[in-house]
């Protein structure tokens, strides 16, 4: 039993053999662009339209409650990150604190959770890059409209979403080239989405309609099932919602590659948090006061949406192409995570060795990074936009609960060890991230858990039959 539960010396964690190491070129500029850059994304751009249909006006409650369990998950990710230095996010530090097994379920589950996020967030770009070739074919009479069959998947009639899986391969050869190239751009990706958002509220503000708020909670505080069969009602929203708080985690994955790690990875999680809550719920206010949630509320592209029901075209077209444009920085963060946990656990034998080379000339590991996008382009080809992030939401709770425990382990087992940020009132700040996402978990859609239940259920399969008997710890 003792072998399951084999925990990583912290002191390890940042020791690693030539070649497998990967090289700190980034400084807290980068680090909060990049949150901003994840956080600020498709679920302000895309799903506050889901949000809306599930809660109403009272998607404003359902963005606070998101927003306040993401903030004491975020202050736990700050205190581990600065005492553990490493890549891996929320996996390192479980292999540290709770043991190699749960560090694997946690692993496991944020392979579920970046490849899930990147793949909703291709879909996403894809629902406005359709759009803006529908408005030049409108306005000008461009020939330029994909046909039905190519513009997206399945469940809406097509054959397969082409645009969302471009735009994956596009990002991840941007990745390969190098991980501070990448960075800068999406620094400037960053200003240009923020500017957007904010013309959006600019617009839609003085436009501020109080019966527009009115009934604000036509469909209860718990999660219920509507006459239509839709799960629905503020924590119902909130549990899809909290997709759009979460990017913070893919700052923890960038600690190697951090030229500070012991001060610039709590300015950057922390500072992209506040920001970003302020700038939701500030758009979030704009649009539900703006226009009639049942207006917007089942658009794939809901901010253009409503700056045209308004009259205001040019807006509607600029936040169309900065959402075309910009939508993709959040697709580099993500990314960047998911192939830095791919690579931690092949590094730490736990997924076949050969993935986690890296590449001598760029710094990157070039193997993981094309795998990575060889799985995601498949996904965003066929999937549906809410049925993807309700179960990307699922692989980043039982992280964040993981987390929020290993705060409170460490904080006994390692009372006396270094911490260059200590979360304030951990014994408040860490139960709130547990409970708080244990119940965010109930809240999403029985089949969302279920499926959640059974990605688990073949992880650990894999586990016993091969990562278990080929980690570098249990070699050592």
């Amino acid at each position: 039993m003792q072998s399951w539960l084999r925990r990583k010396p912290i002191d390890q964690l940042t020791e690693h053999e030539e070649g497998r190491r990967l090289i700190p070129s980034l400084s807290w500029p980068h680090l909060v662009a990049l949150g901003i850059g994840a956080i600020v994304g498709t679920g302000i751009y895309t799903l506050i339209g889901v949000g809306a249909d599930k809660a109403g006006p009272a998607v404003l409650l359902s963005f606070i409650i998101a927003g306040v369990i993401c903030a004491c998950a975020a202050l736990a990710y700050a205190e581990l990150s600065t005492m553990m230095p490493a890549a891996g996010s929320a996996y390192t530090y479980s292999y540290s604190a709770l043991g190699e097994t749960i560090a694997w379920v946690v692993g496991w589950s944020l392979i579920l959770e970046y490849s899930l996020v990147v793949s909703t967030v291709a879909v996403g770009w894809s629902g406005y890059f359709v759009g803006f070739l529908e408005w030049l074919h409108t306005s000008f009479g461009w020939n330029v409209m994909l046909p039905q069959a190519l513009a997206t998947g399945p469940h809406a009639g097509g054959v397969i979403n082409l645009p969302a899986i471009v735009i994956t391969f596009l990002v991840a050869g941007m990745l390969m080239l190098g991980t501070r190239e990448s960075a800068t751009v999406n620094a400037v990706l960053v200003v240009l989405k923020l500017i957007a958002l904010a013309v959006f509220v600019a617009v839609a503000l003085p436009a501020f309609n109080a019966e527009n708020l009115q009934p604000f909670m036509p469909y209860g505080f718990p999660k219920s099932v509507s006459a239509d069969g839709v799960e629905r009602g503020v924590m119902a929203a909130a549990a899809i919602i909290f997709f759009a708080f979460y990017g913070f985690d893919a700052i923890s994955t960038a600690a190697e590659e951090t030229k500070n790690p012991k001060r610039d990875l709590s300015i950057g999680i922390i500072g992209s948090m506040v920001g970003c809550t302020l700038i939701y719920l500030l758009v979030a206010a704009a649009a539900v006061g703006a226009m009639s949630y049942t207006v917007f509320g089942k658009s794939a592209e809901p901010l253009a949406l409503i700056m045209r029901e308004l009259g205001h075209g040019t807006a509607a077209l600029v936040i169309g192409i900065v959402a075309i444009i910009a939508l993709p920085t959040v697709l580099l963060a993500f990314f960047y995570g998911q192939s830095r946990i791919f690579f931690v656990m092949s590094r730490d034998g736990l997924l076949p060795r050969g993935l986690s080379k890296v590449n001598q000339r760029t710094g990157t590991p070039v193997v993981i990074t094309l795998f990575t996008a060889v799985l995601v382009a498949a996904l965003a080809g066929v999937a549906r936009l809410d049925e993807i992030a309700a179960l990307a939401n699922a692989g980043t709770l039982a992280a964040f609960t993981a987390v929020g425990l290993c705060l409170l382990v460490l904080r006994k087992r390692e009372a006396g060890r270094e911490r260059k940020f200590r979360a304030p009132l951990a014994w408040i700040v860490g139960p709130v991230a547990i409970l708080g996402c244990i119940y965010l978990f109930f809240s999403l859609p029985t089949r969302t858990q279920l499926w959640f239940l059974a990605w688990n259920a073949l992880g650990l399969v894999v586990y016993a039959v091969y990562s278990r008997r080929n980690a570098v710890l249990g070699k050592r």
